[in-house]
C-alpha cells in the first residue's frame, strides 16, 4: 500500500506538471498570434540584451585578465560575491513568490478542495515557484559565465556542467525560502512574530548601511600596487569564502573545473549536490503537512483583525485611522479621489509580498548610496564625479522601472471582475485610473528623488547639478508610471488574481522591455548632452529637449490610448 501511495502522488505531480506546461505553451502561442511585431520587438531586446551584456563583460574580464598575478584573484573573487549575492537574492525572491504561490494564489485553494494528497500540492507549488524565482536570475548572469568560459579558454564541457551545477544550486535557496514562507504565514497575525520581523529588518538594513563601509586605502599603499593593496580594497567580501556558505561550493567546482582540477571539482559539486538532496528531500516530504497547516489557519484569519491604528479598521463604524484623518484634510480633491487613494493604499499596505519587495527594492539601493560618504573623498576629479552621478541615477531609475512594472502594471488588473461595479461609479474608469496614476507618481517620486538627491549630496555636487539631476529623475518617474498605468489598461489580465502571473505576460513583459529601452536612450541623451562631453550650448539644450519629447511620449501617449480604449472598455 504504501508503494501504490508513493506512485499515486507522482502520477498526480506528473499530471500537473504536464498540464500546466501544455498550459503554458499555449499561452505562448497565444501572445504571438496576438500581436507578432510586438512579440518580435520582445525577442529582439532580449537578443540585443544577451548579444550587449556578453560584449561588456568579455572585455571587462579580458582588461581585468592583463594585470600579472591580480587578474586571477580579482576574477575568482567576482564570481565567488557574484554567486553569493545571488544565493541571497534568490532566497528573497524564492520567500516572496512561495508565499503568495502557497496562501495567496486561487490554484492551490482549488488543489486542496480535490482528492490531492497535501505534499502533492507542495512539492507543485515548490516547483513552480523555484522555477518563476530562478529564471530571471539565470537569464542574467549567462553572458557573464560565457564571456568567463572563453576568457579562460575553458573546454566545451565546462559549460553544460556550470549550467547542472546551477541547477541544482537553485534547489536550496529554494527549500529555505519555502520553509520561511511557512513559518511566516503561520506566525504573522502574532504581535511579537511583527515587531521581531520589523527589529530584524531594521538591525539589517543598519547593518549593511553602516558596518559595510569600504576601507580607505591611502596613496602610498596604492602606488604598491601589491596584494596587500588588493586585500584591502576586496576586504568586505571576504564572507564569500566561508566555505560552509553553497555559494562557494559552486564557485569553487566552477574555478576548479576551469583550471582542470577535476578532483576538486567533483568534490565540491558532490558536497553541493549532497545537500540539496538532503535537503530537498526533507522538503518534498515533510513540508507538505506544515503547508496545510499553515495554509488553514491563513484563510481561517479575518480581513480584519483588531484595530489598525494607521490605516484604519475595515468594519463600518471604524475608527478612521492616521491615513484616513491626514486624507481627509486633503480638501483640494474630491471625497471619491480620496477614498479611491485611501483604498488602494490600504490595499498595498494589507499584502506584505508587496511593500516587502519595494523595501527590498530600495532598501538595497538606498544602503548603497548612503555608503557613498565612505569614498567620496577619493574621487577628485569632475569626470568620475559627473560618472558616478549618471551611474547612480541609471541604478535608481532601473530599480524604479522594476517597482513600475511589478506594482503599477497589475493595478487595473487586479480590479478584477468586480471592475465592471467600479466603472458604474460616479467617478468612472478614467478618473479612478488617473488617480491611480497621481498616486503611484507623487508616492515613487518621493522616494527616487530623496534618494538621488542624496547621493549628489554625498558627492558634494553643486546645487545647480543636484537640481538637475532632480528633475531628469522626476521626469523619469511620471513618465515610467505613465508607461505601466497606461499599458496596465491596454493588456489588463482580469481573471487573474496574483501579480506576478500577471507581471509575467506579455504586458508586463512589454512593460519592462520599453521601460529599459527609455531609460537607456534617456542616459545616453543625457550623457552627451550634461555629462561633460560636449560643451556646446547648442548641442546640451538639443539633448534635453530630446530626452524631454521622449518623456512625453513614453508617458503620456499609453495614458492617452488607454483613456481612449476605457470609454467603450467591457470588463
Amino acid at each position: 500500500m504504501p508503494g501504490i501511495a508513493a506512485q499515486l502522488k507522482s502520477s498526480l505531480l506528473l499530471l500537473l506538471l504536464r498540464v500546466n506546461l501544455i498550459h503554458s505553451w499555449r499561452r505562448l502561442l497565444a501572445i504571438r498570434e496576438q500581436s507578432r511585431l510586438l512579440t518580435s520587438i520582445i525577442s529582439l531586446f532580449l537578443a540585443a540584451y544577451l548579444a550587449l551584456s556578453f560584449e561588456l563583460f568579455y572585455y571587462g574580464l579580458k582588461f581585468v585578465a592583463k594585470f600579472p598575478g591580480l587578474g586571477p584573484v580579482l576574477t575568482e573573487r567576482l564570481l565567488y560575491t557574484l554567486f553569493a549575492f545571488l544565493f541571497a537574492l534568490l532566497l528573497l525572491s524564492n520567500l516572496i513568490i512561495s508565499y503568495t504561490n502557497l496562501f495567496k494564489n486561487r490554484e492551490t485553494a482549488f488543489l486542496l478542495t480535490l482528492p490531492v494528497s497535501n505534499e502533492t500540492i507542495f512539492r507543485w507549488k515548490f516547483i513552480e515557484s523555484v522555477v518563476l524565482a530562478s529564471w530571471a536570475f539565470l537569464f542574467l548572469i549567462a553572458p557573464l559565465l560565457v564571456a568567463f568560459g572563453l576568457v579562460r579558454d575553458v573546454p566545451w564541457h565546462f559549460y553544460p556542467l556550470t549550467a547542472m551545477l546551477i541547477g541544482i544550486f537553485v534547489v536550496l535557496p529554494g527549500v529555505l525560502g519555502s520553509w520561511l514562507a511557512i513559518i511566516i504565514g503561520r506566525h504573522l497575525d502574532r504581535r511579537n512574530f511583527q515587531v521581531m520581523l520589523v527589529v530584524l529588518a531594521i538591525v539589517l538594513l543598519a547593518f549593511v548601511a553602516f558596518w559595510w563601509k569600504s576601507n580607505p586605502v591611502d596613496d602610498e599603499l596604492l602606488d604598491k600596487r601589491t596584494l596587500e593593496a588588493l586585500d584591502r580594497l576586496l576586504a568586505k567580501t571576504r564572507f564569500t569564502l566561508f566555505p560552509f556558505l553553497p555559494s562557494y561550493w559552486l564557485s569553487a567546482a566552477v574555478l576548479q573545473w576551469a583550471e582542470g582540477i577535476t578532483r576538486e571539482a567533483i568534490f565540491f559539486a558532490a558536497v553541493l549536490l549532497s545537500h540539496t538532496l538532503f535537503f530537498g528531500g526533507i522538503a518534498f516530504t515533510r513540508f507538505g503537512k506544515l503547508f496545510y497547516n499553515t495554509a488553514s489557519a491563513v484563510q481561517s484569519r479575518g480581513s480584519g483583525q483588531g484595530k489598525n491604528r494607521l490605516l484604519g479598521g475595515g468594519h463600518a463604524g471604524h475608527i478612521p485611522g492616521l491615513l484616513e484623518r491626514m486624507a481627509g484634510k486633503l480638501t483640494c480633491f474630491a471625497p471619491d479621489t480620496r477614498a479611491l487613494a485611501v483604498k488602494d493604499i490600504r490595499m498595498f499596505w494589507r499584502d506584505t509580498t508587496q511593500w516587502g519587495q519595494s523595501v527590498m527594492f530600495f532598501g538595497l539601493l538606498g544602503a548603497y548610496i548612503i555608503n557613498l560618504r565612505n569614498f567620496t573623498h577619493q574621487l577628485s576629479s569632475p569626470f568620475w564625479i559627473n560618472a558616478v552621478a549618471f551611474l547612480n541615477l541609471g541604478a535608481c531609475a532601473f530599480n524604479l522601472a522594476s517597482v513600475t512594472t511589478r506594482f503599477v502594471f497589475p493595478q487595473f488588473s487586479l480590479e478584477g471582475r468586480r471592475l465592471w461595479i467600479v466603472g458604474m461609479s460616479p467617478m468612472g474608469l478614467q478618473r479612478i485610473v488617473k488617480t491611480k496614476y497621481w498616486l503611484t507618481s507623487v508616492l515613487s517620486l518621493f522616494v527616487t528623488l530623496g534618494l538621488v538627491t542624496l547621493s549628489c549630496y554625498l558627492l558634494n555636487m553643486v546645487w545647480t547639478d543636484v537640481a538637475f539631476f532632480g528633475a531628469v529623475v522626476t521626469v523619469m518617474t511620471f513618465a515610467l508610471n505613465g508607461l505601466a498605468i497606461g499599458l496596465g489598461v491596454l493588456y489588463p489580465n482580469l481573471k487573474e488574481t496574483n501579480p506576478n502571473k500577471i507581471v509575467s505576460g506579455f504586458g508586463g513583459t512589454l512593460c519592462f522591455v520599453l521601460s529599459s529601452v527609455y531609460i537607456i536612450a534617456s542616459l545616453t541623451l543625457l550623457v552627451f548632452g550634461g555629462g561633460g562631453f560636449h560643451t556646446h550650448t547648442a548641442w546640451v539644450m538639443v539633448s534635453l529637449l530630446t530626452f524631454v519629447a521622449l518623456s512625453l511620449a513614453v508617458g503620456w501617449l499609453p495614458l492617452r490610448l488607454s483613456m481612449r480604449r476605457l470609454k467603450n472598455f467591457e470588463a
